[in-house]
């Protein structure tokens, strides 16, 4: 990293906890690499505090993310949401035009980009299982309708905000499960966890794949040191299986985008991701 001047652009992730997030170790090794001067930082802060550091940051020519829990009260503080923001009502990245505090949802483009990239291609004529109904879930839901998905069964532990997620993005393509055992011996193309379950070591699974007749790909949006719990569950019973990782990297790479207007270093993004995983996973 070059030195840090009076020039230099601050970047931060907002959130809690934000203790876990990799976003700092990928930002700045593509602020280095792009040789851009700029540095990314983690804070943890409640909504109050994350209004101030948004407004204040995005209005002295910084800039940064919003993650879990703050992506919605985010999304309203804007003055100028991008699309994205608009059709999801969360917004996770954020940055000062003339004066202004704009803001996009690169989780949608993120989860695009990770998902073809798993899959080789778009999720055309998918049959899909969503597990979620909170910011991240209207990200992918709202790739996964532009991709030309064939139908989106959400199934969320409160039934009534995947109902109200359904009615917001989905249209007739996007159904809600009532319970469990609506989804039993269901059959999906692919299986999406967009929960937080995971994030702990001791997390109960997010959905037992042995209810269904059929998954052929899982993407669990949840990422750690290593697979998560449900990823392996889903490699042990011959399922392809991918975390949150990728996302991760390629959300981070349209944030960098919006911030600096250049095309992002994915490559560098992506082996400074694994190394910091591989430095976690054998402390």
């Amino acid at each position: 990293m070059s030195a840090l001047t009076a020039r230099t652009r601050v970047f931060t992730i907002l959130g809690n906890p934000v203790e876990h997030s990799l976003s700092p170790v990928i930002q700045n090794a593509a602020f280095q690499e792009a040789q851009v001067d700029g540095v990314y930082v983690a804070l943890r802060c409640d909504a109050e505090q994350m209004v101030g550091f948004m407004s204040g940051l995005g209005r002295s020519g910084g800039a940064g993310n919003v993650t879990l829990p703050h992506k919605e009260k985010a999304a309203s503080v804007l003055d100028k949401p991008l699309e994205a923001v608009r059709r999801t009502g969360a917004c996770n990245t954020f940055w000062g035009e003339s004066g202004k505090l704009c803001g996009d949802n690169t989780d949608v483009e993120g989860f695009r980009r990770a998902q073809r990239h798993f899959l080789g291609g778009a999720a055309t004529g998918y049959r899909v299982l969503l597990l979620g109904a909170g910011g991240a879930a209207r990200a992918a839901l709202v790739s996964l309708i532009d991709d030309g998905v064939q139908d989106v069964l959400i199934l969320n532990r409160t039934v009534e905000r995947a109902r109200a997620v359904a009615r917001r993005i989905g249209g007739d393509r996007v159904r809600v499960a009532e319970s469990h055992s609506d989804v039993d011996d269901g059959e999906f193309d692919l299986v999406v966890n967009t929960t937080r379950l995971g994030l702990h070591s001791d997390d109960e699974l997010p959905f037992d794949l042995e209810r269904l007749s059929r998954a052929d790909a899982v993407m669990d949006l949840v990422y750690g040191p290593s697979a998560t719990a449900f990823v392996a569950a889903s490699k042990r019973l011959g399922i392809p299986a991918v975390d949150g990782g990728e996302m991760l990297v390629h959300q981070g790479a349209a944030a960098f985008e919006r911030w600096w207007g250049e095309e992002a270093p994915i490559d560098a993004m992506r082996q400074a991701l694994e190394a910091a995983r591989s430095s976690q996973a054998g402390a």
